[in-house]
């Protein structure tokens, strides 16, 4: 780390903080040849390819305003699009990867986006799972039934005091 004062490439971190987010670290730092004091702060980069070959950095930005547009006319606030980019991006972290695909974001936002909202879940899913013809959207739907039945028969039941 070049020093900003003195252009010295080398100096000592004096102290190491986490982020709140856990994602960066801020380091305090200072150079042995001037005695300058900075800080930096570091974050492990999260590249996506492009279906084009390009490759570019991660951004939430993109997450929210592609799933802006499938939830556009619902109950959907951008604080929950702003959690939903936070958990994707989580989860895209937690591979351990530095290099994820475009259509692998497509596909982790599914999960986040039918917890928060089933219709735009449809909406964006028949885009990333390459819906093709309506028995494509019927068996998705047909999904979402199984699934809502499953969990309230398996909800617990309230059972009254019994005389």
């Amino acid at each position: 780390m070049h020093c900003p004062f003195c252009r010295t490439p080398d100096s000592r971190v004096i102290d190491s903080r986490t982020s709140d987010d856990g994602l960066s670290i801020r380091r305090r730092r200072q150079c042995p040849k001037c005695g300058g004091r900075f800080s930096t702060v570091e974050t492990a980069s999260l590249n996506v390819i492009k279906r084009s070959g390009v490759v570019e950095p991660f951004s939430r930005e993109k997450v929210m305003s592609g799933v802006r547009k499938a939830c556009q006319g619902r109950p959907v606030t951008d604080a929950d699009l702003a959690m939903l980019a936070q958990q994707v991006e989580e989860a895209i972290r937690q591979t351990g990867s530095s290099q994820i695909e475009a259509n692998e974001i497509g596909l982790s936002i599914l999960g986040p986006l039918r917890e928060l909202d089933e219709v735009a879940y449809l909406r964006f899913a028949s885009v990333y799972q390459a819906f093709e013809s309506l028995d494509d959207f019927d068996a998705a739907i047909a999904q979402l039934r199984a699934d809502h039945a499953a969990r309230s028969s398996a909800a617990p039941v309230a059972v009254d005091d019994v005389q």
